[in-house]
């Protein structure tokens, strides 16, 4: 009973403390300082962020208290089964244990299918993808920049799309980046559709404080769907190892509001910017299934 009544002590200063530990957090550290939470009134950059985000700090959590008991657990066994002094020798040999070695065969194995299991949740909702966006837009990565072809519909090439083109990253005497980043445009509070190609090697198209990325093929078309719900300017970069300057693919993203996305469509085909992307850009022509052979195979 005495045992009991001290613990209840024990808990009761600890809970209390955790809680207003918890309540001085800010969104950063309650966000497990991942970007994008860093101004308490904001809301999310988009839909899928708090769920990623949560998945992340929930993680962590679960882990962390596995590491704590792991860890008491240990220090208990260092201490209580030390040797004492006027000992010799090992200490009694145990070869077996079943509750404890079916304790610790069930504990990681519910670990690891409760892990698989959330991931899998949230990932299928993330790879879920819009049949009728408000935008599709095609993203294109090269060596080093980005293209962005704004389409009218299913992020297939048409007449009626228009694009700008970035420039590949030129660097000064002092390595520093001297060419304008190109920027990709959404609307807030609109099902944005974006398919991810590549002209030349694998990238990965990553915009920061949306907290996904997803890589570029050669032949193969990748999509991303999902709202962005604050406007604002965001960084982008690609994330997968490209060739010399890879530090230097950057891009800029811009948030804005339907009339200011519909203005800057209008500044694009003002500037005759229209029709798909010419393919002749891209670097390898003779993929698989294209037909696209050299003379000496005749």
């Amino acid at each position: 009973m005495r045992v009991k009544r001290r613990l209840r002590w024990a808990v009761v200063p600890m809970g209390i403390a955790t809680a207003v530990a918890l309540a001085a957090c800010t969104p950063t550290e309650l966000n497990g300082y991942l970007p994008g939470f860093e101004d308490a009134d904001a809301k999310p950059a988009t839909n899928h962020t708090e769920m990623v985000s949560g998945l992340w700090v929930n993680s962590w959590i679960v882990l962390l208290i596995v590491g704590v008991i792991t860890w008491a657990l240990m220090g208990f066994a260092a201490v209580a089964y030390r040797r004492r002094k006027g000992q010799s020798g090992l200490p009694v040999q145990m070869r077996y244990n079943m509750p404890i070695e079916i304790f610790y065969t069930i504990v990681p194995l519910i670990l690891v299918i409760g892990f698989f299991a959330f991931t899998a949740r949230d990932q299928a909702i993330l790879e879920t993808q819009y049949e009728d966006p408000d935008a599709c837009i095609t993203a294109i990565g090269k060596q080093w920049a980005w293209d962005f072809q704004y389409n009218e519909a299913d992020c297939e090439e048409d007449e009626a799309a228009v694009w700008s083109m970035g420039v590949q990253a030129q660097t000064d005497a002092q390595g520093n980046i001297i060419s304008e980043l190109p920027t990709l445009y959404l609307p807030v509070d609109k099902e944005v559709k974006i398919k991810l190609t590549s002209r030349d090697v694998i990238h990965s198209f990553w915009i920061i404080d949306f907290l996904y990325k997803k890589d570029m093929y050669i032949g193969k078309d990748n999509y991303w769907s999902f709202t962005p719900t604050r406007v604002g300017e965001y960084d982008g970069k690609c994330a997968e190892l490209c060739g010399q300057y890879h530090s230097m693919m950057l891009f800029k993203v811009k948030v804005v509001e339907q009339a200011e996305y519909d203005a800057y469509l209008d500044s694009l085909r003002d500037a005759g910017q229209t029709g798909g992307i010419n393919d002749a850009y891209d670097r390898l022509q003779n993929l698989p299934g294209t037909g696209a052979h050299s003379e000496g195979d005749n």
